[in-house]
């Protein structure tokens, strides 16, 4: 009789050892072996798969050298980031990201956001807390201009959801591109300073690279006309934060921001008493069941990976994302 064959090891990063992804223990073919950032180099020697539960961790590149069996991981997020150093990208090691888990409720943020704007939801919440009873006119976000940066699923999510409430949206990308399906218009990123002037809304949804990091800086912000809103659903270093506090801070412009260059933000972080600013901890794409969703994608593509099938959501690691045409 044949000896049975070995089971692939996959190794599960989580950030704490109770906070696992559920469903996992119901899946066959495969040996899981759960840790946190401290037990990661034990526990990927000889794996062959590595799930990324701890999204935002950098142990991967700690451990390197221990990981010569990996063939490939899997990031329970949209940007790849922090995931990403020179050793791997040079790999043959295939990473895969929950691409499309985020699209709708990140949009829906962006929708909330646009809205609660245009509604001066902000003054209200203040009147409330002072008792004050003080009528006033709102604006309608009917005709309202956005300029989405990031042509992605989210961004592309993003256009869907406010074009429904007629405001009027174009993209920024990488490669200029006319006509565009749900954008009509995108424009080169690169030229952001020259494309903002007359945007009520600039949205940001792109991942960050070295092209996007400190993409939105002070020249974009001076660009931006009085009384834009700027909403970041994408990663904190791609807004330079001096610049954008001092914006804020000269009432030129406002903002709804999930994401910053440190998180959580520190409580002394002068961003939370800045005028015009909502924060909120980087929670614009993450509603119930989503880790739920997370498990399910992954294990499906745990099943492509036992049969050899390809597998879907497979990153550009060079481009740090997955290309349009890659989708």
């Amino acid at each position: 009789m044949p000896a049975p064959t070995e089971r692939p090891v996959v190794t599960v990063l989580c950030e704490q050892a109770t906070d696992r992804p559920p469903g996992l223990e119901d899946l066959d073919g495969v040996e899981f072996r759960y840790c946190d950032a401290e037990g990661l180099r034990e526990a990927v020697r000889g794996a062959r798969g590595l799930l990324l539960w701890d999204y935002f961790s950098t142990a991967v590149r700690e451990v390197w050298d221990d990981a010569g069996t990996l063939e490939w991981i899997h990031v329970t997020a949209a940007g790849v980031d922090t995931l990403l150093f020179d050793e791997l990208r040079d790999s043959d090691v295939v990473v895969t990201n929950a691409h499309g888990v985020f699209d709708r409720p990140i949009a829906e943020y962006v929708l909330g956001a646009v809205i609660a704007h245009a509604k001066d939801s902000r003054t209200s919440f203040e009147l409330q807390s002072r008792h004050e009873w003080r009528h006033r006119e709102t604006r309608s976000v009917r005709g309202a201009k956005a300029l989405v940066v990031g042509t992605g699923g989210i961004g592309r999510e993003i256009a869907r959801l406010l074009k429904a409430v007629d405001v009027e949206v174009r993209g920024a990308g990488r490669v200029a591109r006319t006509p565009h399906p749900d954008f009509g218009q995108v424009v080169a990123s690169s030229n952001l300073a020259q494309e903002v002037a007359d945007v009520d809304y600039l949205v940001l949804a792109a991942p960050l690279t070295t092209a996007t990091r400190g993409l939105v800086g002070a020249e974009v912000l001076a660009a931006m006309k009085e009384g834009a809103h700027l909403i970041n659903v994408a990663r904190g270093p791609i807004v330079d934060e001096a610049a954008l506090l001092k914006a804020l801070q000269d009432g030129r412009i406002t903002a709804t921001l999930d994401v910053f260059d440190r998180e959580p933000l520190p409580p002394e972080h002068p961003l939370w008493d800045a005028p015009g600013v909502t924060i909120t901890a980087h929670m614009s794409g993450d509603v119930l069941g989503w880790r739920e969703t997370l498990a399910n994608q992954f294990a499906a593509n745990l099943h492509r990976w036992l049969a050899g099938d390809q597998l879907l959501n497979v990153v550009d690691k060079k481009l740090g994302y997955i290309p349009s045409g890659a989708r």
